[in-house]
């Protein structure tokens, strides 16, 4: 297996080139390159049933391998009981979509601490991620991968650490590292090629090889203030990192297959061409 590469949702050249259905993505990203396409439900799980059925099949038709990207809402350290319940039915929900569409990932924000320290606000995430394991596996939905992300804002929870203590709860769980997140965390220190092996072996030491093999990554340039992410940027941006190729050397050289999630500001489907040309010449020569 190589690495699949694809667009956070539908970007401008998307809709530039005719295309109006998030059904239509598998054959457009075949036709640019791309071998992956990551479904938003950012702002709610809003797919019915026949159409995930449909994009899942346009999906294999097309050798697109699909995840999802749970609400942006979930918040596992609330304070506030009901919160943490919606948290956990907006992954199921995620989950159920994803089963309907055959994705086997769906990715989710931890949210934030407040009133809690980052200690206590991870361990009440780590308890409401351990409830909703169980309730995966009442519905059926055991099979279905969970990929906690690495945040941007240092405010609230995701840092790669954390991020992998997660993971430790269950090995169906694989950590999704968004390297711009984590780029803007540290004000831009993430620069060398050994910053980002450092990232890589430590997955490894914390997971395991396989786990390391088969991560879920998301990238983007992203503007960063004192507190952290701002806003994602596209690849023209020459003020701000990260740069994408040590990461895809990496990949490379460390032979592995995960699913990489461009998420430039509108260009995300050409800047995800670009890494996935550069990695096809890494692997042709």
């Amino acid at each position: 297996m190589s690495a699949r590469f694809g667009p956070a949702g539908n970007g401008d050249l998307f809709y530039k080139e005719g295309y109006k259905s998030s059904v239509e993505a598998p054959k457009f990203l075949r036709s640019i390159g791309l071998d992956a396409f990551e479904f938003q439900c950012g702002r709610g799980v809003n797919i019915g049933e026949q159409t995930a059925k449909k994009l899942g099949e346009e999906a294999r038709k097309h050798d697109v391998a699909l995840s999802i990207h749970a609400p942006y809402y979930i918040s596992l350290a609330s304070s506030k009981d009901e919160t943490r319940e919606n948290s956990i039915r907006f992954i199921t929900q995620s989950a159920e979509a994803a089963r309907h569409m055959g994705a086997e990932r769906v990715i989710i924000h931890p949210g934030g601490t407040k009133p809690y320290t980052q200690e206590e606000a991870f361990a009440i995430a780590t308890q409401t991620l351990q409830r909703t394991l169980k309730e995966l596996d009442n519905l059926g939905l055991e099979d279905i991968r969970i990929c906690p992300e690495t945040m941007g804002k240092t405010a609230l929870l995701g840092s790669l650490e954390q991020i992998l203590d997660f993971c430790r709860l269950d090995e169906r769980m694989i950590p999704c590292i968004d390297f711009g997140h984590l780029n803007a965390r540290v004000m831009g220190a993430l620069q060398a090629e050994k910053n980002f092996e450092a990232i890589f072996n430590q997955i490894e030491n914390a997971l395991g090889a396989s786990r390391l093999k088969e991560i879920h990554i998301h990238f983007s340039k992203i503007e960063y203030t004192q507190g952290g992410e701002k806003r994602h940027l596209t690849f023209d941006d020459n003020l701000f990192g990260p740069d994408f190729e040590p990461i895809i050397e990496i990949i490379h050289k460390k032979n592995l297959s995960p699913v990489v999630i461009c998420e430039s500001a509108g260009t995300q489907a050409e800047d995800a061409a670009k890494m996935a040309e550069y990695y096809k010449n890494l692997q042709n020569t």
